[in-house]
């Protein structure tokens, strides 16, 4: 099994863009196991952990509603945003500038073969790196994600999750609101849920920026340790 796991960080780069990279590389994934079941042999699969950036972009996953955008074509230009439906799970969510966007394409056959335990843990690794920063965060049953205020008149998601998995093999990823501009996600009902909110990393802890390098860091830190995996750059 290799637990090495290749950190790519992309910077700023268009959605559709990345979505095609993270096929490729989800691709070239699958071609090893294929090869190795048909073939009898063993070759080690690769992993990798994309982190990255997008201008604004609406996403709906593929059991999602479009109703759950609030904008048309013309006012989705306006707003300078771009529209994909996606084949990730999931509703509708938001990416754009200030958002921590991961996307870990990994074997789960070289960790552990159990997907509710990968996103599980992928929450985990959010939940921590929120309580470093004196946040206290969790889970809302039933709903995918890390939220604040569960059980408050006031619950908020911070970090929004939608996989793709096949032959254990995993796609898209997280997205985590750091420096966010929360005035987009007006624009749609976020993840499909009515009723609740949407928050930052900033907003909660009252300041204009926080450093998305040092909770990049956090984030590596946590993951590594939760899938016990070495993240490599």
């Amino acid at each position: 099994m290799n637990k090495q796991v290749k950190l790519i960080d992309l910077g700023e780069k268009d959605y559709k863009d990345t979505w095609d990279y993270q096929e490729q590389l989800f691709q070239s994934i699958l071609d090893v196991k294929v090869r190795n079941r048909r073939e009898g042999t063993e070759e080690p699969t690769e992993n990798y952990f994309l982190f990255v950036e997008h201008p604004h972009v609406y996403t709906l996953g593929k059991s999602g509603h479009i109703e759950n955008l609030l904008l048309n074509e013309e006012q989705l230009k306006a707003k300078g945003a771009t529209f994909y439906r996606i084949n990730r799970g999931g509703d509708i969510t938001y990416h754009g500038p200030g958002q921590i966007v991961g996307y870990p394409i990994i074997d789960l056959e070289n960790f552990f073969t159990d997907i509710h335990k990968y996103l599980r843990l992928l929450e985990e690794t959010m939940i921590l790196v929120l309580n470093d920063y004196g946040i206290e965060a969790g889970r809302s049953e039933g709903e995918t994600g890390v939220w604040l205020g569960i059980g408050t008149p006031f619950p908020r998601k911070i970090c929004a999750m939608g996989v793709r998995a096949s032959r254990w093999v995993t796609m898209h990823g997280f997205a985590l609101n750091v420096n966010s501009d929360l005035g987009y996600f007006d624009n749609i009902i976020p993840c499909g849920i009515k009723g609740k909110g949407v928050t930052s990393l900033n907003v909660e802890l009252g300041v204009d920026y926080v450093d998305e390098d040092e909770v990049r860091e956090k984030i590596i830190k946590y993951f590594s340790e939760l899938f016990e995996a070495q993240v490599l750059e």
